[in-house]
């Protein structure tokens, strides 16, 4: 053989495994995008699952005069879990995310304002309209929070 067919030889293998890499670069590449895929969907159902339990912790709160810190404090729970995966959401814009942030932090920092019977029942409207992928759901949550009195408690 000769020294032209030897380096024929090595280009041919060498463009042989250049297809195989792209080919499986593209197979590897199908696959994140489907689990990325498959994982957003999970976040979603987890934060629209988030969102139900709070929307159900916020009826048994308004319809129930006794054990109310009890209440609250699934309110405050469930709303956590639902902020958190809002922010794990890419389909979400950054406005959506920070009036759920912000929802979230009024409960904390505002408790007695946000015990208040209409203000739950707004905010309960709210996350039913999120929980529905409506964008007056996030419009509504950022009324509640500007509805929040800052310097009072």
């Amino acid at each position: 053989m000769t020294q032209e067919h030897i380096m024929k030889r090595r280009m041919v293998i060498a463009i042989m495994l250049m297809i195989a890499a792209v080919i499986a670069m593209l197979v590897f590449l199908g696959l994140f995008v489907d689990e990325k895929r498959r994982v957003q969907e999970t976040y979603r159902t987890q934060f629209n699952a988030n969102l139900a339990d709070t929307v159900e912790a916020v009826d048994s709160f308004l319809k129930d005069d006794n054990d109310k810190e009890f209440r609250y404090r699934r309110i405050l729970s469930d709303m956590a879990g639902a902020d958190s995966f809002a922010f794990l959401l890419e389909n979400l814009t950054e406005e959506q995310k920070i009036a759920v942030n912000e929802l979230h932090s009024c409960l904390i920092k505002y408790p007695e304002q946000m015990k208040d019977k209409t203000r739950l029942a707004d905010m309960r409207q709210a996350l039913v309209d999120m929980g529905e992928n409506l964008d007056k759901g996030f419009e509504e949550a950022k009324a509640v929070v500007d509805a929040i009195d800052r310097k009072g408690h």
